[in-house]
């Protein structure tokens, strides 16, 4: 079983011998070589929920569990990020900024999906929506570079793609907690 404490520290060294995500990447890719001792280390999902095992201004790891049929509203970080699969899928959507547009809209430029064990690294200018689509629960490792519940970033109305304040407290009650 993954030793959340330990898993914690080290991407805390990580962070502070190496700002960027590349010494974390690692760090999450070997805990999640086995997705079954991350979810035994986190327990089975019951319900939907952002749960923060981490949070300082430098990093943040949090326990994202995705409600079935779960849409959240594209969005950045401003920070990079580390996202690890434990249970389920994600499929994230990426977008670029129009050039010149007044409003700040976007447009789709790719998709990834990510499914149990799959661990992939987001940029810090990256701008993303994240769907479960699955009828079960999807249980995610994210770590970022910063911290996540108080930097100030954007969302996207999801009907006519325009710029606004990214709203925590309105992600957090689409998860249920």
């Amino acid at each position: 079983m993954l030793d959340l404490d330990r898993f914690v520290e080290d991407c805390r060294a990580a962070v502070a011998a190496d700002p960027t995500h590349k010494t974390v990447q690692d760090i999450v890719a070997r805990a999640f070589s086995d997705p079954a001792d991350v979810l035994a280390a986190v327990g089975e999902p019951t319900a939907g929920g952002i749960v923060p095992l981490h949070v300082a201004d430098d990093l943040t790891i949090v326990n994202v569990i995705w409600k079935p049929g779960m849409t959240l509203m594209p969005h950045n970080h401003e920070m990079w990020a580390v996202i690890g699969v434990y249970g389920g899928r994600e499929d994230n959507i990426f977008w670029r900024r129009v050039k010149d547009d007044p409003e700040g809209r976007i447009e789709a430029a790719g998709a990834k999906a990510l499914s149990t064990g799959d661990v992939t690294p987001l940029g810090k200018d990256v701008i993303h929506s994240v769907t479960n689509p699955i009828q079960k629960l999807t249980g995610a490792i994210h770590v970022y570079g910063g911290n996540f519940f108080e930097i100030h970033r954007s969302e996207w109305d999801p009907e006519h793609l325009t710029e606004q304040a990214y709203d925590i407290e309105k992600a957090k009650a689409m998860f249920g907690r």
